[in-house]
């Protein structure tokens, strides 16, 4: 049995021989080719880096996907289709609109996909493939077959930054956030021995990041993890809420167990616009003082800010590259608030007729697709461009990263190679020109 595992490329990707360099492995493709049988001969295709190869000899071919490589999923799913082969789509976009999916697959393979895909294989084996695969409930995260990350070796365009899923969920319900319509809202936790067999079986433990939506989403399993680490002597990166820098404990053992920078969900510096979407978690009050011990503790900050929020004015955008820069927050990610399909913002934005795009290569994060309401598309979409600009200046760089007592080097080398990433497509527009 042929399969190849394919993820379509992105329609704001633009790969150049310098950048296949910082391209990461997709661990999403890697748990599911483990859940084929030892003797299938299974290939991961990554569309951003590789020539899909339509002519290849294959029995299957599986396509996972989000919403903005949606249409690139599709386009690839009817080429196999055309001849003759079998292709089962799967991801979130897929799991929230399956009937738009199913016009594209032979199957669609609706949420996680351990406990479908043995059925899956074997109705495939007796050509009785159903339309629709759907766990009736959440797979237990014990005794998990571990990603295939064997299908990496010898591909040199992947950086060695090892990926690790330690959880599944988010305790939080952000309506923005597709999250919790596709893991669901119950935090599950891999038993932590199966976690440090996993990174003790890594070809390279150099860096590893942890793949989970919330890190510390239930503290105390967070913190025997973290004890676990610490033996291991690796350095890690992960994700996380704001509030972890209430527990000093638990940012004291993130440090000792090699945690060398968190992706800080802060989204936005309103108290308004985060009770809008249901971030309650979030205290604006608090942030500068999370930031602080955060630092305190050898923790770097890679800020996480979203613009359009309902109560967002145009002042928001020169307001939130001020409170960076304040604060010193080592990396910020900007992004347009974007009503993706299954979230609850979507519903409610359909509901009222304020998307007015419905191409979903434009739901990138990065384009306005929806109606704001204190502002101009246009002004939106601008100023999401001018706070990309200030913030990848030179000035901002040094201002954020070249700072006492704090190992900077990294994190502005890091700040250049985003700061040519955002250029680039910059340059597209019309900001750098006027």
């Amino acid at each position: 049995m042929r399969v190849n595992l394919i993820s379509p490329r992105s329609p704001v990707a633009s790969v150049t021989k310098r950048d296949k360099a910082i391209q990461f492995s997709r661990l999403s493709l890697m748990t599911v080719a483990a859940l084929f049988p030892p003797d299938a001969e299974i290939k991961l295709v990554n569309d951003s880096l590789d020539e899909i190869d339509f002519d290849e000899k294959l029995d299957m071919v599986g396509i996972s996907t989000i919403t903005s490589t949606a249409p690139r999923a599709y386009e690839i799913a009817d080429e196999f289709r055309k001849r003759g082969i079998t292709v089962i789509m799967g991801g979130i976009h897929p799991s929230v609109l399956p009937e738009e999916a199913s016009i594209h697959a032979d199957a669609v393979v609706i949420g996680e996909a351990e406990g479908v895909m043995d059925k899956l294989i074997n109705d495939f084996k007796n050509k009785n493939l159903k339309k629709f695969y759907k766990s009736s409930e959440r797979p237990d995260l014990t005794n998990l077959p571990l990603p295939r990350k064997d299908l990496l070796f010898g591909n040199k365009f992947y950086r060695e930054m090892d990926l690790v899923q330690t959880t599944r969920g988010c305790p939080f319900g952000c309506d923005f956030c597709s999250v919790s319509d596709f893991f669901g809202h119950t935090y599950r936790t891999r038993p932590i021995p199966d976690v440090i067999k996993e990174i003790k079986l890594l070809r390279n433990r150099t860096v590893i990041f942890f793949v989970d939506d919330n890190i510390a989403g239930r503290p105390d399993y967070a913190k025997e993890l973290f004890k676990a680490l610490i033996p291991l002597k690796v350095r890690w990166f992960s994700q996380a809420s704001v509030i972890f820098a209430k527990d000093r404990e638990l940012l004291k053992l993130a440090a000792r167990s090699g945690c060398k920078a968190l992706f800080v969900g802060f989204e936005s510096i309103s108290r308004e616009s985060l009770k809008q979407v249901g971030k309650n978690m979030n205290r604006v009050d608090e942030y500068r003082e999370c930031i602080k011990r955060f630092h305190d503790s050898g923790i770097a900050v890679v800020g996480a800010f979203i613009f359009g929020f309902d109560s967002d004015d145009v002042s928001v955008f020169e307001q939130t590259v001020e409170f960076i820069e304040r604060n010193k927050i080592e990396l910020a990610s900007f992004s347009i608030l974007t009503p993706l399909p299954g979230t609850h913002l979507y519903r409610e934005m359909e509901q009222q007729g304020r998307i007015f795009e419905r191409n979903w290569e434009k739901y990138t994060c990065g384009e306005v697709v929806f109606k704001p309401k204190l502002m101009s598309v246009d002004a939106l979409q601008n100023g999401y461009y001018w706070a990309r600009k200030q913030i990848s200046s030179y000035g901002s760089i040094f201002k954020r990263t070249f700072l006492p007592n704090r190992k900077s080097l990294l994190f502005f080398y890091i700040n250049l190679i985003m700061r040519r990433s955002s250029r680039a497509s910059l340059k597209k527009t019309e900001i750098l020109r006027t």
